[in-house]
């Protein structure tokens, strides 16, 4: 019970210095919980978040086309359709940069640490031999970040055409307005094929550095 009460206190802490970045990794650490597991958690979770863009975007083009050939019926009502998922792919690109943030945030604190300890290494061997896991962990590491920010910032231009298209429509909504938008479709189409191009780079990086850290 005792040791309850403690991990329980310990666990309040974490949530209560959860904004101080070092404060939180240290309370973690005392539950067991270090940078690098932290660092794996945060890299799935980002993996996951570009998954579900890659799935949003998706769907958002095939509404957009949807509109671009719609021929009848309640055209306000396949507006608020786009604008949903206009707001929706917006918030899965938020996901997204929120998560890198945070892996760009441990991975500070993971390299500082692991270079301080290196230092105190009295072994020369022992010495280059963990420099050498650090620099390779490093270099895996910025090709991933890299790699997730260029995915990242093929984001903006789609959710830019995405917004343009559904406040045009809501102000001209009516037939002439849909075909107005048949020229912006072309643009659009290519800059999610794109844009699913280096997501999918960014998720196979995430998952080759996953590996590299639970080895």
């Amino acid at each position: 019970m005792k040791k309850l009460s403690q991990t329980l206190c310990i666990m309040f802490t974490v949530l209560s210095l959860a904004g101080c970045s070092s404060a939180y990794y240290s309370a973690m650490e005392k539950v067991g919980i270090h940078k690098r597991d932290i660092m794996v958690d945060r890299v799935e979770a980002a993996k996951e978040s570009q998954e579900e863009a890659q799935a949003q975007f998706k769907s958002a083009l095939e509404e957009m086309t949807a509109l671009i050939n719609f021929d009848g019926g309640q055209l306000e009502e396949q507006y608020s359709i786009t604008q949903e998922q206009y707001e929706k792919s917006a918030e899965a690109a938020e996901r997204v940069s929120s998560r890198i943030e945070k892996i760009e945030d441990v991975s500070h604190a993971l390299f500082d640490e692991w270079q301080e300890e290196i230092d105190q290494i009295s072994s020369s061997s022992l010495k280059r031999q963990s420099a050498s896991k650090l620099k390779e962990t490093e270099r895996r590491y910025n090709t991933l970040i890299k790699s997730m920010r260029k995915a990242e910032s093929k984001m903006a231009p789609v959710l830019s055409a995405l917004k343009d298209n559904s406040l045009f429509l809501k102000h001209n909504l009516n037939a002439k307005a849909v075909g107005a938008l048949q020229g912006e479709m072309v643009s659009i189409e290519k800059n999610v094929s794109v844009l699913i191009k280096d997501m999918n780079v960014a998720i196979e990086q995430s998952q080759k550095f996953i590996d590299l850290l639970e080895k």
